[in-house]
């Protein structure tokens, strides 16, 4: 099971030196590749808490067990 969240998150270029941005960009990326906020966490190294802080604090739309919709500055190109 845990070998699940091993995967890593991948390497991407920063458009500016926004912090909040950045991180807004982690959790989102985290949350999609985990499905989950205890998966996300353990991707980026944090307890499940401080996740759940940071998905207030950002305003991230995430509800349980959904992931939330890509938005096109992230990478989609839409339906494959």
């Amino acid at each position: 099971m845990v070998a699940r969240y091993k995967l890593g998150m991948p390497q991407f270029i920063l458009e500016d030196f926004n912090l909040e941005n950045a991180e807004r960009r982690l959790c989102l990326e985290a949350l999609e590749r985990a499905g989950n906020i205890v998966g996300a966490a353990k991707l980026l190294g944090i307890t499940r808490h401080a996740m759940k802080r940071r998905i207030i604090k950002l305003r991230l739309d995430w509800t349980r067990g959904a992931v939330p919709p890509r938005t096109p500055s992230s990478g989609s190109t839409g339906p494959s």
